[in-house]
């Protein structure tokens, strides 16, 4: 028996995630695989939401997580021994399913490589390639047996082009839960009632933080005007993010004029409580959206980044998930050199201070949740890695 036909190893599957949400979600799939069918054993990559989830972790995830041409050559060496030890597992120990989520150059290639060795393929939480480099969809056909997308608007993309894809709605719809109740939240931070909370919300990485931070605390100010006294601005802190880079960028010198506060734990239950919030283009939109929080979206990259994704993304409106969703301009988007501290604040202002538009957002944000589907996506996902399983077992 050659090495390309040794039998998989009985249960034991690999995952491959390369960033924090695709960590995130993997956990609750492998948790929802395990929920029914509990002698299952996982390997792959990933980073700590994997590793508590049972998930031999053959590489870090967080080696990885770079962003931009530059980033990734400087950490070459890493991506190479990630893909190396991998591969020789898939070799040595040959997997009964290889379940990627995302990352899609990473995990392309890891397909390919799967598909020599016979290796069924399912790719949940599918890359979004309908945004950019749209003939991927062709290589993605070739080498998974199922998608699973979590985007309504994705599945139509990929039947179009023939594959085998399924909507099992957001994961996000089952974990973005508040921990407490305002009232509790609200005397445990000793924050009166009757002020007003905005969420200034920048990002989890430095890049970002440094690029929206200024001009977030310099809006909070604008937003405050003449009445500093009656809000008080909330920032989430992530475990990426120390609170040094919060006052280098910014934060030391603005936080005496009024009141911040920076919140490290609980962010859902932080975000609940706020009356509005601006954030960084990312998955802390969908957050924001499924707990029903009017806001404000901004993305601001490198002039010359900016430059090449205008030339690859021409055919889509908007920038910001829940408006792609949600198919219209559902909350107002500033790119590039629109985020200034005044288009912030008006746009915020306007979301505090007009009933009208602020009903307007609500109600579309409550289409975006319908639109997300109900809970239970990690379950759904589940049942379709362990319907691939049964196949292959025969």
């Amino acid at each position: 028996m050659t090495e390309t036909q040794k039998s998989p190893a009985r249960g034991q599957i690999m995952i491959v995630a390369g960033e924090a949400s695709g960590d995130l979600h993997g956990a609750n799939l492998v948790r929802a695989m395990q929920r029914q069918t509990p002698d299952l054993r996982f390997c792959g990559m990933g980073g700590r939401e994997l590793e508590l989830a049972g998930v031999e972790l053959l590489c870090d995830a967080a080696k990885l997580a770079v962003v931009g041409i530059t980033e990734v050559l400087s950490h070459l060496g890493d991506i190479l021994r990630a893909r190396r030890a991998l591969v020789e597992r898939m070799r040595s120990q040959r997997p009964a399913l290889l379940i990627l989520i995302d990352y899609p150059d990473f995990n392309l290639w890891l397909a390919a490589t799967a598909k020599e060795q016979g290796i069924p393929v399912f790719y949940y939480i599918s890359p979004q390639i309908w945004a950019w480099r749209r003939s991927r969809v062709h290589t993605l056909k070739q080498l998974t047996n199922r998608i699973a997308v979590i985007l309504p608007f994705e599945q139509e993309f990929y039947a179009r082009q023939g594959c085998t894809v399924d909507f099992v709605g957001h994961p996000l719809v089952d974990t973005v839960k508040p921990r407490m109740e305002r009232a509790e939240f609200l005397e445990q931070h000793q924050i009166d009632p009757a002020k007003k909370l905005i969420g200034l919300l920048p990002g989890s990485r430095k890049k970002e933080i440094a690029a929206l931070l200024p001009d977030f605390l310099a809006a909070a100010e604008l937003v405050a005007g003449d009445h500093p006294e009656t809000y008080i601005f909330l920032i989430p802190q992530a475990s990426t993010i120390t609170r040094t880079m919060l006052d280098e960028n910014g934060l030391a010198d603005w936080r005496n004029r009024m009141d911040f506060r920076v919140i490290s734990d609980d962010r859902y239950t932080m975000m609940a409580v706020c009356d509005g919030a601006v954030a960084a283009s990312g998955t802390v939109l969908l957050e924001l959206a499924i707990l029903g929080i009017p806001m404000v979206a901004t993305y601001r990259t490198s002039a010359l980044t900016y430059f090449l994704g205008k030339l690859i993304v021409r055919h889509l409106d908007y920038f910001s998930l829940v408006n792609l969703i949600g198919g219209r301009g559902v909350i107002p988007e500033l790119l590039q050199d629109a985020v200034t501290p005044e288009q912030i604040a008006h746009e915020l202002k306007v979301l505090i201070e007009d009933e009208q538009a602020r009903a307007t957002q609500l109600a579309g944000l409550q289409e975006v949740q319908r639109k997300l589907g109900g809970p239970g996506a990690s379950d759904r996902a589940a049942a379709i890695a362990l319907h691939i399983l049964g196949k292959r077992r025969g």
